[in-house]
């Protein structure tokens, strides 16, 4: 397919014989961007759950749509750049991930950003309203803070004698102070201290977990942010390394090795986002567009890693499970 921003050699004037009408609809075609700090690798679901979105919206990639990828591979601070070219390549519409939305918002006042996020946008800025939005993004949001609280409660049913619950967070993450009042709220409500451990990259991880272990913690509640889910299968190891009863966020976590996990499901998240992109495309404006809200949520628990921790899971706790992993 010829994509509009390439640049071709014609020779003997071979551009005059183009139909007129061919090249009208190639210039046709809309330009996608997608743009989501976690990497490309450990994407491809994704990506596919919001092909399938657009999909359905009548948009296929390599047919009537072209779609520009970015992954700033577990790298926030590469977002605005990542953003401002998209911009330069004369996106119709951008596809953002957490983090990225508020990268994208800074960068345009004007092309159509559809986001997917974790946190509430009416707290952070992105929107003025779930209903009414009001500029030029709208979306999709897991209200993962929210969930914290949910989180909490689930390990103190599954280890009811702990006194004190350490909760990993990334230092740089833009809603840290929310994520930090969610928890600190849930553990005054439970009688639970609660004790914050702060990460600013993957170099502290090993050193952040020998500390929680030597704090003699109960568990540990590993806090939302896209920029843990590149390293899943490590966060998920250290915790049994040290013997900690852990819940995480998404269900790669526990597929990885973790051992419980509660929130919507992501790709819920990202088909949503193919859905409205196609409808931007289409001629609805974002302002006008509610922000989606989760309707399916999941609890994921990981039998074998539960008996490498030499843990019994509570009947009444495994019984809520939506899945099992054994």
């Amino acid at each position: 397919m010829i994509r509009r921003r390439e640049v071709f050699t014609l020779l003997g004037g071979a551009a005059a014989a183009w139909p007129l009408a061919a090249r009208a609809q190639q210039s046709a075609i809309p330009l996608i961007g997608f743009l989501i700090v976690r990497a490309r690798a450990t994407s491809g679901h994704l990506v596919t759950a919001f092909q399938q979105g657009l999909r359905e919206t009548g948009y296929v990639e390599g047919r009537n749509v072209t779609i520009e990828y970015r992954f700033a591979e577990g790298h926030p601070d590469r977002l605005p750049a990542l953003a401002a070219g998209l911009i330069e390549s004369k996106v119709a519409v951008m596809a953002v991930g957490p983090g990225a939305d508020l990268a994208a918002k800074a960068a345009t006042t004007t092309i159509p950003i559809v986001f997917m996020t974790g946190v509430d946008p009416v707290k952070t800025g992105l929107v003025a309203s779930l209903n009414r939005p009001g500029g030029n993004l709208t979306g999709t949001t897991m209200l993962a803070p929210d969930l914290e609280a949910k989180r909490i409660g689930l390990l103190h049913e599954l280890v009811p004698g702990a006194t004190t619950i350490s909760v990993l967070i990334s230092a740089g993450r833009s809603t840290r102070a929310f994520v930090e009042q969610e928890v600190q709220t849930a553990g005054r409500n439970i009688g639970v201290a609660i004790r914050i451990v702060a990460v600013d990259s993957e170099r502290d991880f090993d050193a952040a977990f020998a500390n929680i272990a030597r704090e003699r913690t109960g568990a540990l509640m590993v806090a939302a942010s896209s920029y843990f889910n590149d390293f899943r299968e490590r966060l998920a190891a250290l915790a049994v390394q040290h013997r900690l009863p852990a819940i995480f966020e998404i269900r790669e976590f526990v597929e990885a090795g973790g051992l419980m996990s509660y929130a919507p499901r992501v790709t819920d998240a990202y088909h949503q986002v193919g859905v409205y992109v196609g409808r931007i495309l289409k001629g609805d404006k974002p302002a006008n567009l509610p922000v989606v809200l989760p309707s399916r949520f999941e609890f994921l628990i990981n039998l074998k890693t539960a008996k490498a921790l030499h843990l019994e899971i509570p009947p009444m706790l495994l019984a809520r499970a939506d899945e099992v992993i054994e």
